[in-house]
């Protein structure tokens, strides 16, 4: 079968995160599922390079599934098309391609970036609420910064983990922390090759 690799961009608010469950259909990986599956006429799974939590946005989630023989005759745009006519409008396919046979969106992520926006102003823009963390106060960047250059680097991060009964390794590679301020907004960039479930959540409000 041909193996299909997308970019998605997607707004979070009103979804469960990413991945699908059984207690609700309303995550983005199960809309996805849905759609292809109708689309072929038989079921169709779909893995992504890192599953998103309950209202996370993505700009870039690469994503791939497996096309059955139903739908061998659709090129990569003309699945695209189809994708994008039905997926509500706050999900959007921004590129589908071929990829090899062998692809994993997850088992072959490089690197995975994510980024955190903290309203430092008195009362946060009410366009932007949905994307900005409302502090309310000034942040010290300099002392940020310094910080951050004690977590940069491969660690055990076992600390900084909700989950504190786990069996795999907690060792991972943050190779970048990246502090901006945009006007009054303080943007958070996070690089690494894979995070623990909340990491990020608690290294930024450790920082801040």
């Amino acid at each position: 079968m041909r193996n299909i690799r997308l970019r998605l961009q997607y707004e979070g608010t009103r979804y469960q995160g990413w991945q699908k469950r059984t207690s609700t259909d309303n995550t983005i990986q199960g809309k996805m599922e849905v759609l292809l599956t109708k689309m072929c006429g038989e079921p169709v799974e779909i893995a992504a390079s890192g599953r998103t939590d309950a209202g996370v946005h993505a700009l870039g989630q690469v994503a791939n599934f497996h096309l059955p023989a139903s739908c061998a005759g659709m090129s990569a745009e003309e699945l695209k098309a189809y994708l994008n006519r039905y997926l509500p409008d706050d999900i959007a396919v921004l590129s589908a391609q071929e990829a090899g046979t062998r692809f994993h969106s997850r088992l072959n992520a490089v690197s995975k970036t994510y980024c955190y926006r903290i309203e430092t102003a008195a009362k946060k823009n009410v366009f932007e609420r949905r994307y900005v963390y409302g502090l309310g106060e000034p942040l010290d960047i300099a002392s940020m910064r310094r910080a951050a250059a004690y977590l940069t680097g491969e660690h055990d991060f076992k600390a900084f983990c909700s989950l504190k009964r786990i069996k795999k390794s907690t060792v991972r590679n943050l190779t970048a922390i990246e502090l901006t301020m945009q006007e009054s907004v303080c943007e958070l960039h996070f690089r690494g090759n894979g995070f623990l479930y909340n990491i990020l959540r608690i290294l930024t409000f450790t920082l801040i």
